[in-house]
């Protein structure tokens, strides 16, 4: 075939230039509307192809059935894509907010969540797990190659406060240091580093003008909508801003995904979000001040640290020398845990988000590289 085998194709303009060939064998066509492309399906070869949510017209479904093609019809009246190609992004999740939180794709994504999840039909769980595996293979295209760093922190962190505004900065100072910032995707310390990101391409002027902007708003509570509407109207004041990722869930459906992550991987599965943010955090995770979750995550990251189970073990910084050794007191038993393996020289406790990107560098051996951009 043209392209190379189970080669993916994601939009009209890919499925063009593989039909321009003849061949589509072999491919992996998703969610690529092509009701308009009867005659080029009725002359290309689709063998082994396989047709996942895409429209097409009777005629050319039934012929590619016949080449032996797998098609995969779309699913009607579902809120969400399980078939989607691509990650989200803030715009797609909260269409038609100004109707209200409840008309965004993203609450009625819940809504259908958590109707289906009571009704325990087996179709519905087959939908969730097929969304999930197509948003972790987009998730894993986008960050092929990046530096990618995580940073976890509580969701209950505040607008206006001068924890958030550290976050931010936070993330400013990993993006233009090359790297690509990824976060549980939510409100509070999430929202704050991925607000950072954004501001990484801009005058530091830009970050403090946002965070006066943002801080008349400052939780997602009682308003889902006017918090989201915030962060919305900071982007169209300043278009353009840099990349990040957000994974957040609706297992958590009471909490929003926050809009200034620009790529947004949202999972139905809590279990698979979790590990896969650590697991593609491969130049490090920063945990910030956090409760009982960003505890969990501590650790989730780490056990594969203790055993070797990604290799190399990924470094570990923890801002918040007060609250991990006494508040929290973690880093004690993470100190233990490390004693006499690979992990203890992959770990630090800093006491500000400011020296974290130092920290990191330090625990990689690398030196740090200031530089503009977002490493997206």
């Amino acid at each position: 075939m043209a392209g190379g085998a189970d080669r993916e194709i994601e939009s009209l303009a890919e499925f063009d230039r593989a039909a321009a060939a003849r061949s589509l064998s072999g491919c992996r066509v998703q969610s690529v509307d092509l009701t308009a492309r009867t005659a080029e399906l009725l002359a290309t070869d689709t063998a082994d192809t396989v047709f996942l949510g895409c429209p097409m017209e009777p005629d050319a479904a039934a012929k590619a059935r016949a080449d032996g093609a797998l098609v995969f019809p779309p699913v009607p009246d579902l809120p969400f894509d399980p078939y989607r190609g691509t990650l989200y992004g803030p715009e797609e999740l909260f269409e038609s907010l100004e109707k209200g939180y409840g008309n965004t794709p993203d609450a009625l994504t819940y809504a259908w969540f958590e109707q289906s999840r009571a009704s325990g039909d087996i179709f519905a769980s087959m939908l969730r797990a097929l969304h999930d595996d197509a948003v972790s293979d987009a998730l894993d295209e986008l960050l092929a190659g990046r530096r990618v760093v995580g940073v976890m922190g509580g969701h209950a962190l505040e607008r206006g406060s001068a924890g958030y505004a550290s976050a931010a900065r936070l993330g400013r100072s990993l993006a233009r240091a090359g790297f690509t910032v990824a976060t549980g995707g939510g409100p509070g310390a999430m929202e704050a580093a991925n607000l950072g990101a954004y501001a990484a391409p801009f005058d530091d002027a830009m970050l403090d003008e946002a965070l006066a902007l943002l801080a008349p708003v400052p939780s997602f509570t009682p308003s889902v909508a006017d918090w989201a509407a915030a962060a919305l109207s900071v982007r169209a004041l300043r278009p353009g801003g840099g990349a990040s990722v957000g994974i957040p869930t609706w297992f958590y459906g009471h909490e929003p995904p926050n809009a200034f992550a620009t790529h947004i991987a949202k999972y139905f599965a809590n279990a698979v979000r979790e590990d896969g943010l650590l697991a593609r955090a491969g130049a490090g995770v920063v945990f910030l001040p956090g409760a009982a979750g960003t505890v969990q995550e501590i650790f989730d990251n780490a056990a594969p640290n203790f055993y070797g189970s990604r290799g190399e073990p990924r470094p570990m910084v923890l801002v918040g020398r007060e609250h991990w050794s006494r508040t929290l007191p973690t880093w004690p038993l993470l100190e233990a845990l490390a004693a006499g393996r690979p992990m203890a020289g992959r770990k630090a406790l800093v006491d500000a988000a400011e020296e974290v990107p130092a920290a990191l560098a330090r625990l990689t051996g690398r030196q740090e590289e200031p530089a503009p951009g977002t490493g997206s």
